[in-house]
């Protein structure tokens, strides 16, 4: 029989990545979206409209959600408070990135977790899905300039300049909650380890008003012994069988486009990556041409692997950004000199094929490279399906108190796959190549769980 489909109310919702994944496990219907970007909210009306969503009544509310009542939202959609199945979104996420700098919650971006958790209090969802970047679980309220820290010689943190601050104190504000107390656990987790073609690193945070505990499943994809350069003996135990991690070559190695849709880099830029071969980056030009071509970076140390970059279809992509054209974070195509294109974007994030995204060429980028990978939107969904299911055969009936309410469970979430430059030579992964001299890298810590202390 056919299981009933649980309500669905998506904040921050973009180009609806993390919806879409939702929807493909054939459990969850969206009652309406909350989106800020016109251009976005043109995206979500026109899939809608054209019958890729599972509610063609879906309410798109277009605007700043902090002018937004949340009894509203509910009212339109003929719920009451605690009658919603999940409540999902993504804060937008730039002030707790590691890539950039990192303003934390000074700066007024990161104030939108907490729109997030205004929602939850009032709507009073049986679950709530928020996903972010993986640096938030290290962000600190208050920030302190790196000269100025303990290890450099400054004085110690004040509590709200300690790292993962920010995680500790939402976790008090949602603990702070009345009524039932929401239990939280957030997980740490690559969408390359689960089928995605994607190195993509995400923190998933699930709530709930049950205290039941929920757990993320394992990878289901990873590299072999032998790609890791091991040698297996007779005395290892059998491994899980794992299913090879999925390449770009996987995601757009069958696309042939005339005349693709791109933001393309500038003449000056195609020279220098014309001369980079597939699956390397600045260090396999000559020295002089290095210079030339980086200024300053180039005595720089660290941070660098971007500058140059030229994809390899035998390698899962590094994770999208939102300007694919920039020297220091390109996303060069393997075989032709360009970016990746709007097309490609899409298949390596996994949306649908017909999905329609409205706006300029720039927003488009902005749109599918913010998204979360529809996979682990998927399996998130899986995960909060299969405890809802739980629930409903227990009455709903409240877990005992466990030990520990706040959960950070890391799974095999840092992976790194490329190794640029060794013992003073250039590593390249040739495509097509047995790649026997490249070698993945072996993971230092498979799954690790840690109370989150406030």
């Amino acid at each position: 029989m056919a299981k009933k489909k649980l309500t669905v109310i998506s904040l921050f919702s973009g180009a609806m990545g993390l919806d879409i994944g939702l929807e493909r496990t054939d459990r969850f219907r969206h009652l309406a979206c909350v989106e800020k970007e016109h251009a976005f909210c043109d995206t979500i009306r026109s899939n809608r409209d054209h019958g890729r969503l599972s509610n063609k009544n879906l309410q798109v509310y277009e605007g700043d959600i902090t002018d937004l009542d949340p009894l509203k939202v509910l009212e339109a959609v003929g719920l009451k408070p605690g009658d919603l199945d999940l409540l999902c979104g993504g804060p937008p996420c730039q002030s707790f990135s590691t890539a950039g700098s990192r303003g934390t919650i000074q700066d007024i971006r990161g104030t939108l977790l907490w729109q997030f958790l205004r929602f939850v209090d009032v709507m009073r969802p049986k679950f709530f899905l928020m996903e972010n970047v993986r640096g938030l679980l290290s962000a600190a309220i208050r920030h302190r300039p790196i000269k100025e820290r303990p290890d450099h010689g400054g004085k110690p943190y004040e509590p709200d300049e300690e790292p993962g601050s920010v995680v500790r104190r939402f976790a008090k504000d949602l603990g702070a909650i009345a009524g039932t107390p929401y239990r939280m656990d957030c997980f740490e987790v690559n969408a390359v380890n689960y089928g995605a073609p994607q190195l993509r690193e995400r923190a998933l945070f699930i709530g709930n008003r049950y205290n039941a505990v929920v757990n993320f499943p394992d990878p289901t994809h990873g590299p072999s012994n032998a790609e890791m350069g091991e040698t297996p003996t007779l005395f290892d135990a059998a491994p899980k069988a794992m299913q090879p991690w999925r390449t770009l070559g996987d995601a757009i190695g069958h696309l042939q486009e005339k005349n693709p849709v791109v933001m393309d880099f500038s003449e000056r830029k195609k020279k220098y990556l014309a001369m980079v071969p597939p699956g390397s980056n600045w260090r396999s030009l000559s020295v002089e041409v290095q210079k030339e071509s980086m200024g300053e970076v180039w005595k720089a140390k660290g941070g660098r692997s971007g500058w140059w970059r030229r994809l390899s279809f035998d390698l899962p992509c590094p994770t999208l950004v939102t300007m694919p054209n920039h020297a220091g974070t390109s996303l060069c195509h393997p075989s032709v000199v360009r970016a990746l294109s709007i097309r490609e974007y899409k298949l390596i994030q996994e949306f649908p094929e017909d999905w329609e995204l409205c706006g300029s060429t720039a927003q488009q980028y902005a749109q599918v490279g913010n998204a979360v990978p529809v996979r682990l939107g998927e399996i998130a969904g899986n995960v909060i399906a299969e405890a809802v299911d739980s629930l409903t055969k227990e009455k709903w009936k409240t877990w005992p108190e466990p030990a520990e309410r706040y959960r950070i469970i890391y799974v095999q979430s840092h992976i790194r796959t490329r190794q640029w430059f060794k013992d003073g030579k250039t590593v390249v992964w040739q495509d097509g190549d047995e790649n026997g001299h490249a070698k993945y890298s072996k993971p230092k810590t498979k799954r690790r769980i840690k109370s989150m202390q406030h």
